[in-house]
């Protein structure tokens, strides 16, 4: 088989290798995302940050942008709605992070951005992608990509979309399969993402949506002809899925899940690194909403002491108010 684990290049940065981890708010800090870089991502990208944020020095905005030592390639993704202030934001994040990148957020379903004209709003205008794209690349050294959904409610501007993005000068396009309508519901739109991938003739394509497994991420690359894979939602809980990706890649063996005992060190490993970030106090509160997706399909949790499975551990870390209450759940030794 051709070994599909190589590099490629986004404007003048080399990935290592054809994965990228999604941006996902709440999700991937640099806690998340070391851990993701350490189990074979190619290039993780930062949950999405507001450039009125930036704009008004937030604090929180602010910490959110923290890149930690052997991140790189990294990119930060931006949201909003105007270009002059986009454009600021992204001087500011090329000027004082150490980020490769800069990507803006073209896809987010969610009532909250979408009111606020950013978001997955940019899809019902072309002209207006054109125009953003080119005024913030205009400011930018380092190269800008862009992640948008295949349209607003259907898919007919899919590649108009994608076509004046690449016009405007972005030098990557991630798109996921489903229209902001579909939200998270529903099946990705291979069909859409495989006329987008072959319409695009300048700059990577890389497909997001339902890869799931080392035969979906093969499957985006041969069959719809992507040039990568961007995994979100199935890499929360096994990071792991990015070394399998690859391995399957270079040399079509599929390699075995972890066992449960690993996957609790990678959730151990995960907490601990939010500890760091962010304090204890804050690190048990986001990590009660995390540990489900570490449980999820694991029936070794019924071997934990003191639980009867999945469903009782995880009831358990909701109540949790330490770090080491939870490690006495997850039984790490010391």
């Amino acid at each position: 088989m051709t070994n599909l684990n190589t590099p490629f290049m986004i404007g003048n940065v080399e990935i290592p290798n054809r994965t990228v981890l999604a941006p996902m708010a709440g999700v991937t800090n640099s806690a998340f995302r070391t851990i993701a870089k350490e189990l074979g991502a190619g290039l993780v990208v930062m949950e999405m940050v507001s450039d009125k944020g930036i704009q008004y020095n937030n604090e929180k905005t602010l910490h959110m942008l923290h890149i930690d030592e052997g991140e790189n390639p990294v990119s930060i993704q931006l949201f909003g709605s105007d270009e002059d202030s986009l454009a600021r934001a992204a001087e500011f994040i090329q000027e004082n992070t150490k980020t490769d990148i800069v990507d803006i957020n073209m896809g987010c379903p969610v009532n909250k951005i979408v009111k606020n004209e950013a978001g997955a709003k940019w899809l019902k205008d072309p002209e207006k992608i054109y125009k953003i794209i080119n005024k913030v690349q205009s400011v930018l050294d380092i190269p800008l990509t862009v992640k948008m959904r295949t349209g607003w409610s259907d898919s007919s501007l899919a590649v108009e979309n994608a076509l004046a993005a690449e016009a405007a000068g972005v030098s990557a396009l991630a798109m996921h399969g489903r229209t902001r309508e579909q939200m998270y519901t529903g099946h990705a739109d291979l069909e859409t993402l495989h006329d987008v991938a072959h319409a695009l003739t300048k700059i990577p394509f890389i497909a997001n949506g339902d890869i799931r497994s080392v035969h979906d991420a093969k499957q985006r690359i041969e069959e719809v002809g992507a040039d990568a894979v961007m995994v979100g939602r199935a890499a929360m809980g096994n990071p792991y899925l990015f070394n399998q990706i690859n391995h399957y890649f270079e040399t079509g063996e599929v390699l075995p899940d972890l066992s449960f005992e690993n996957k609790m060190k990678v959730a151990h490993d995960h907490l601990s690194r939010l500890v760091n970030l962010k304090g204890e106090y804050v690190a048990i509160r986001e990590f009660r909403g995390l540990a489900p997706h570490y449980l999820r399909g694991t029936a070794g949790a019924a071997k934990l002491r003191g639980t009867a499975g999945a469903a009782k551990l995880r009831g358990a870390i909701s109540q949790a108010e330490s770090l080491a209450e939870i490690e006495e759940l997850l039984q790490i030794q010391k």
